[in-house]
C-alpha cells in the first residue's frame, strides 16, 4: 500500500486536502471520486506529508464528546438541519481524526443514512450509548433532548475520570523520583565508594556488603532486571486478558487497601449516571443495563451487571440482583428499590450518581492525603539504608585513623 496526498473539491464545493492509502494511484483516484468529489491534484506523499498517528488511550476523550454533544444540541435548537450541523461541527473540531470521522458521518447522512446508523460505523469514536441515544432521539423526534442528556453525561464522566487521574498523579511522580534516586545512587555513587573501600581493605558492615552486592548486580546485570520487569508486565497483561484473570484483578481493585474505596464509589457513580441517562431517553431497562455493563471497566462489576440483566429479563426488580451482588455500597440497591416502588427510578438513579460524584471527590482527597506520608516513609526506607551503607564504613575508618 502506498500513501498519496490529494486535493479535492467535495460535492458541497469545499476544498479538502489530505492523504489516502491505496494500492496505486488509479485506485486512489477512483476512491476519491466515488462520492462525487472533483479531483484537483494527487501525488505520492512524502514523509513530511504523512500524518504522525500516536494514539494513547481512546481516540476521543469524554470531554471532547461532551463538547460535541453540547454544540450539536445548541445548533439543532437554533433550527439548523442535521447535515448542516455536522458540517459546522467538523469545521470547529480540533481533533483531526475526530474531524475526519464527523465528515464521514456527514457524508453518510447526506446520502440518506440515519444519524445513529452513521455513528454505528465508527464504534471507536461513538460509544454504544451514544448510538442508542441518537437512535431513540430520531425515533421520538427529540434528538435535541437526547444530545443534551449525552452532553451532561459525558461532562460528568470526564470530571469523574479527572478526579481518579488526579489521585494517581502525586504517587506516580514520587515513585518515579524514588526510582530515579535509587538508580543514581546504585549506579554512580555507591560504585565510587566501593572502589575506595576495596583499597582500604577494612571489614565492612553487613548492610554495606548487601548494598554493594545490589549495586554490582544492577550495574553488571541491568538487562536481567529490565527483562524481569518487562516479563512481569507482559504476564499481568496476559492474565488480565483472560476471564478468570480479569475477575481476579477486579476483586483486587475493589478490595485493595486505600484504592478499593475509591474504585467502588467510582463504579457506583458511573453505573447510576449511565443507567439514568439511558432510561431517561425512553430505553427499556434491560437494554439500558446491557449497554451500561459494556462500559464498566471492572470485570466484577460488569459480571454483576450482566447477572442483573438476566434477572430483570426474568421479571425481578433491579434492586434484587444489585443487593445480591454485594458489589456496590448498600445505599445503591436501597435507593434503587425506593425508586422502583415510587415509580421514579430515573430520578433516583440521577440522585445516587450526584451523591457518589461528591463521594469520589472526597475519597480522592482522602487517598492523596493518606499516600503522602506513606510514600515519604517508603522513600526514607529505601534511601536511608543506602546512605547508612556508605557512611558507616567511613565513620569506622575515621575512628581508626583517629
Amino acid at each position: 500500500m502506498a500513501v498519496y496526498k490529494y486535493e479535492i473539491i467535495d460535492s458541497n464545493g469545499k476544498h479538502k486536502k489530505g492523504t489516502i492509502d491505496a494500492a496505486d494511484e488509479l485506485t486512489a483516484r477512483q476512491t476519491l471520486k466515488t462520492d462525487g468529489s472533483t479531483l484537483v491534484s494527487i501525488g505520492m506523499a512524502s514523509a513530511l506529508d504523512k500524518e504522525i498517528n500516536i494514539s494513547i488511550g481512546a481516540p476521543v476523550k469524554p470531554k471532547e464528546l461532551a463538547i460535541f454533544c453540547n454544540m450539536f444540541k445548541s445548533i439543532l435548537a437554533a433550527g439548523v438541519t442535521i447535515i448542516e450541523a455536522l458540517s459546522m461541527l467538523a469545521e470547529q473540531t480540533e481533533n483531526k481524526k475526530f474531524r475526519g470521522v464527523i465528515e464521514e458521518v456527514h457524508d453518510d447522512v447526506q446520502k440518506g443514512e440515519t444519524l445513529s446508523g452513521a455513528f454505528a460505523k465508527h464504534p471507536k469514536y461513538f460509544p454504544e450509548m451514544m448510538i442508542q441515544m441518537a437512535n431513540a432521539g430520531e425515533a421520538s423526534g427529540s434528538l435535541e433532548t437526547s444530545f443534551g442528556r449525552l452532553s451532561t453525561h459525558f461532562e460528568k464522566d470526564a470530571h469523574l475520570k479527572a478526579l481518579v487521574a488526579k489521585s494517581m498523579v502525586y504517587p506516580i511522580i514520587l515513585i518515579a523520583v524514588i526510582v530515579g534516586v535509587v538508580i543514581l545512587m546504585m549506579t554512580v555513587i555507591v560504585p565510587q565508594f566501593t572502589s575506595t573501600f576495596d583499597e582500604v581493605g577494612a571489614e565492612l558492615p553487613a548492610i554495606t556488603k548487601a548494598v554493594m552486592a545490589v549495586s554490582h548486580f544492577i550495574t553488571s546485570y541491568w538487562y536481567l532486571g529490565l527483562g524481569l520487569i518487562i516479563g512481569i508486565i507482559v504476564a499481568i497483561k496476559a492474565i488480565g486478558s483472560t476471564e478468570r484473570g480479569a475477575l481476579m484483578f477486579g476483586h483486587l481493585m475493589l478490595k485493595a487497601p486505600l484504592f478499593g474505596n475509591l474504585t467502588v464509589k467510582t463504579a457506583a457513580a458511573r453505573f447510576t449516571r449511565t443507567l439514568s441517562t439511558l432510561v431517561s431517553s425512553g430505553m427499556a431497562l434491560v437494554e439500558a443495563i446491557h449497554i451500561t455493563a459494556k462500559i464498566m471497566t471492572n470485570a466484577v462489576v460488569q459480571q454483576a451487571m450482566l447477572k442483573a440483566e438476566e434477572d430483570v429479563t426474568q421479571g425481578f426488580p433491579l434492586s434484587v440482583p444489585l443487593m445480591e451482588s454485594e458489589v456496590f455500597p448498600i445505599m445503591v440497591p436501597q435507593m434503587v428499590k425506593i425508586g422502583e416502588e415510587t415509580g421514579s427510578l430515573e430520578e433516583m438513579l440521577s440522585k445516587i450518581a450526584d451523591y457518589y460524584d461528591e463521594e469520589v471527590e472526597m475519597a480522592t482527597e482522602a487517598l492523596v492525603a493518606a499516600l503522602e506520608p506513606l510514600i515519604i516513609i517508603v522513600m526514607a526506607g529505601t534511601v536511608v539504608p543506602i546512605i547508612l551503607a556508605v557512611l558507616m564504613p567511613m565513620f569506622s575508618l575515621y575512628s581508626a585513623i583517629g
